[in-house]
């Protein structure tokens, strides 16, 4: 590939492809993916469920404002939405109800509605909860998303807006000249005005190939299994989450169950997998909650998901230069706040106005100047 671009952008996850998406057609765009599929790191390993909760009050109004978006997108993006109804429960014995007390008043005054339950609604809507387990938190809006469908439609968007993907292009070298970035990738030389670090867990790797400072992004490894259950986990089910970050689980179809340990161990950007540790830690960690038996682990995976020292998303242009932008550090919550991150995003990079669905929030809490 010979041509030059108005904008590379690095990574072909659900950052890159929603921003991708949200430029394209605007400039000229190029999408480069280190892998043979886009996602393939943690876009497709995600737990798949849009809580306003998750990420902090400070993550809560992306994620809200992003929900009509995957509800009832335009039809131009998808015939479809991309939720669908779940809800959840946080939930704590007598040793976490400081943590449900904590979640309350981290969102006192704030749109998300959380409302106490009492054991007797608990065991109504948690079949087989065991004792102690009496106190709780039901967050309503809950939803389950369609991650695959969300990240196929944006990068068919960005597609037939006029971007280029370019897979099994890993950047081996970036040099800046006078008149933007000359890229070597792996997939050949590609040439940019601006380049766009959506890079996920290989962020600060990419600043640093740039010749920018990095900003402390580091992945975590995140552990999910799916097991059967008898009695089989009824589809009605609400997304469970222990207070205290310990466990959650989630129904599947034909009464699976989705069960992670919670966990966040500091890892190398790669391909990770689960560790039967982690795994072990969760089924115990689930049979102190619920007396339900696990009759088996069908299978097990792991992904990556990627953090800024303060939790915070980064988004904006380099210290001191507008040729390097960052658009990463989305975590967990990437996915639930695609819509709003991206539109933010796409008008930082543009010069343009925020879409009015937008303006309420404050992008200075994400740009990546707080970190010059």
């Amino acid at each position: 590939m010979n041509r030059r671009f108005d904008f590379a952008v690095i990574g072909g996850g659900m950052a890159g492809a929603s921003l991708a998406a949200e430029v394209a057609g605007a400039a000229s765009l190029v999408l480069l993916e280190a892998e043979s599929q886009p996602g393939y790191h943690s876009t497709g390993r995600s737990a798949a469920f849009w809580a306003e909760s998750y990420g902090g009050p400070l993550i809560q109004p992306l994620t809200a404002a992003s929900r009509p978006f995957l509800a009832a997108p335009p039809l131009d993006f998808c015939e479809h939405g991309f939720l669908g109804p779940r809800g959840a429960i946080h939930l704590a014995d007598a040793a976490g109800r400081f943590a449900l007390d904590r979640l309350a008043a981290r969102f006192a005054g704030s749109p998300l509605v959380l409302e106490p339950l009492g054991r007797a609604a608990l065991e109504a809507a948690i079949p087989g909860l065991r004792q102690g387990w009496d106190f709780g938190l039901s967050e309503p809006s809950c939803a389950d998303i369609d991650v695959a469908s969300l990240h196929a439609a944006y990068l068919k968007r960005a597609r037939v807006r006029g971007a280029e993907l370019l897979v099994d292009a890993r950047v081996e070298a970036a040099e800046r000249g006078a008149d933007g970035w000359t890229l070597e990738t792996t997939a050949g030389e590609v040439r940019a005005g601006i380049l766009v670090n959506a890079a996920g867990a290989w962020a600060d790797r990419i600043a640093s190939l740039a010749g920018e400072r990095p900003v402390g992004i580091a992945p975590y490894r995140r552990t999910i299994a799916q097991i059967r259950v008898t009695p089989a986990a009824p589809q009605s089910l609400p997304l469970v989450i222990e207070a205290r970050a310990r466990f959650y689980f989630k129904p599947e179809a034909g009464g699976r169950l989705w069960l992670s340990p919670h966990d966040e161990t500091l890892s190398e950007p790669g391909d990770c997998a689960a560790e039967e540790i982690d795994v072990a830690t969760a089924i115990d960690r689930f049979g102190q909650a619920v007396d339900w038996r696990v009759e088996r682990v069908e299978r097990r995976w792991a992904g990556l998901r990627s953090f800024a020292p303060d939790r915070l998303p980064v988004f904006g242009f380099g210290a001191g230069r507008r040729d390097f932008f960052w658009f990463a550090g989305q975590g967990g919550f990437g996915i639930q706040t695609a819509p709003a991150a991206a539109a933010i995003a796409g008008a930082m990079l543009l010069g343009r106005t925020v879409d009015p669905a937008y303006r309420g929030i404050d992008p200075e809490h994400y740009t990546a100047a707080r970190f010059s």
